[in-house]
């Protein structure tokens, strides 16, 4: 007792309520469960019995004199094969059988009536002899005999079956009575038993337990310690009308005003930053217009004038897919012909150095992309690796899968960087817009592309010197 004491003086008040409770809930409802389902099971048996022994008395205990003499009746000629009550008879029979076998449990039993039917279907096969006799104008003779070694004893296999019926489950009724009767007995013993302990627990427990409002205000304490830590997904759970419940319920409200001021705040803090990468792909586009304008001039001045509209129709199919109808995600097969535009334009300045290969699965056509995504990656290639190393180079676009993602790969046999130039670069593609020119076209696709589809999506850069680079852009398989 008083190490019990003691644990109950050095528990918090939370485990003494949950534990008082279990104490008293628990064996209660353990009880009551167990006595209202032994309850439910025995009255659901002793109904099931009571409902065959009636079902069963609507099975007319005359059946066999009554379905003999009306035989006899059609067989003599005083009824008609339409006036006789035969076919009736029979399937008022069936259908009584057939309520018995729903309702009935025991096993013995079941077979019993299943064949009951099948004397039934029997029935039917020899009065259709008799009734086909009788069609026939003679056979009287012959239909006696039916009656007599067929008719009149399978009638009296049925009527001996139902008899057996009735009998069995009329014991089972009473071995059921007195197994209700033992159980509502012992029920008694248990429940008094239960409720002289149940009355010392109370009792005993009650010098323990906290006053009930005490938890509401701990609950309030709680919360308003992890809202000062920073915590503004939790929420007071407290439900009563009282002072404190007011109380809970304005402090919900407090937070959820604050989340959404919040989100207001992120919202706005993301459109700026949209706004500013455009900006910065504004600045980018009209430099690549200007030279590709002037090339065209310079064709047209010597003359080429098929190579003039060649170029003519690439800048016009980029500028086209640059607009996209207003759109800011765009299929893959729509961003690779734009690069691809964009390389046959540069092609036509830089075709003693420069050759390209764009070789992509159509499986990666119909997912999407942030529009002007490949071309700055490309020109990245273009200018700081091809450009840059003696003899030209080669520039290829592939594509291979990751699992629920994928990756497009822009990779070039330029200049490459160094380690050093490599994790300048690298830094430079997540912290704020960088101050070089250079390495604007990477940072403002990385970051259009982790505002579009979370951090964990943007492009990876691997670079060897004197050997190329490879710019990875992984992207989600969106449709």
């Amino acid at each position: 007792m008083k190490r019990l004491r003691d644990y109950f003086r050095n528990t918090s008040l939370a485990t003494k309520i949950r534990i008082s409770y279990l104490l008293l809930v628990i064996p209660l409802v353990l009880l009551l469960g167990v006595f209202f389902y032994m309850m439910q099971r025995s009255s659901q048996k002793y109904s099931e019995m009571i409902s065959s022994a009636v079902l069963a008395g609507d099975f007319s205990l005359d059946f066999k004199k009554d379905y003999d003499y009306e035989t006899y009746l059609l067989i003599v000629g005083n009824k008609t094969i339409e006036d006789s009550e035969l076919g009736r008879m029979t399937d008022e029979a069936e259908r009584v059988v057939d309520g018995l076998i729903e309702i009935t449990v025991n096993e013995d039993n079941l077979r019993r009536l299943e064949g009951v039917k099948k004397y039934l279907d029997n029935l039917r096969k020899y009065v259709g002899r008799i009734e086909k006799n009788l069609e026939a104008g003679e056979e009287y003779d012959a239909n006696i005999e039916i009656w007599e070694n067929d008719v009149q004893i399978v009638t009296g296999l049925i009527k001996e079956e139902i008899f057996r019926y009735v009998f069995y489950e009329i014991r089972d009724m009473q071995s059921e009575k007195a197994d209700m009767d033992r159980f509502y007995r012992q029920a008694m013993t248990w429940s008094l038993i239960s409720f002289i302990a149940l009355t010392a627990m109370v009792t005993f427990f009650s010098f323990y337990l906290p006053q009930s409002f005490t938890r509401p205000i701990t609950d309030l304490v709680e919360v308003t310690e992890r809202i000062s830590q920073g915590d503004l997904e939790v929420r007071s759970t407290n439900g009563s009308k009282d002072e404190v419940g007011v109380l809970s319920e304005s402090m919900n409200q407090m937070i959820e005003k604050i989340n959404e001021l919040l989100s207001q705040i992120t919202k706005e803090q993301i459109r700026i930053r949209e706004a500013e990468l455009e900006l910065l792909q504004a600045q980018i586009n009209p430099h690549f217009l200007y030279n590709t304008l002037d090339t065209i001039i310079w064709l047209a001045e010597g003359g080429d004038q098929k190579r003039v509209v060649d170029m003519v129709k690439s800048l016009s199919a980029f500028f086209r897919t640059s607009l996209s109808r207003g759109r800011d995600i765009i299929t893959i097969r729509e961003e690779l012909q734009h690069a691809g535009s964009y390389l046959e334009i540069q092609q036509f300045r830089y075709q003693d150095i420069l050759e390209y290969e764009i070789d992509v699965a159509e499986e990666y056509y119909d997912y999407t992309i942030p529009k002007i995504t490949i071309q700055p990656l490309v020109e990245n290639a273009l200018y700081h690796g091809i450009k840059n190393k003696r003899g030209g180079g080669k520039i290829n676009i592939t594509a291979k899968d990751a699992g629920d993602d994928f990756v497009i790969c822009v990779s070039d046999n330029g200049i490459g960087m160094t380690d050093e130039r490599l994790a300048e670069v690298t830094k430079g593609l997540t912290g704020s817009a960088p101050a070089e020119n250079a390495i604007y076209g990477l940072y403002n696709v990385n970051e259009r592309i982790r505002l579009k589809f979370g951090a964990a999506y943007g492009i990876t850069l691997h670079s060897v010197y004197n050997e190329g680079s490879m710019c990875n852009i992984l992207l989600p398989k969106r449709s």
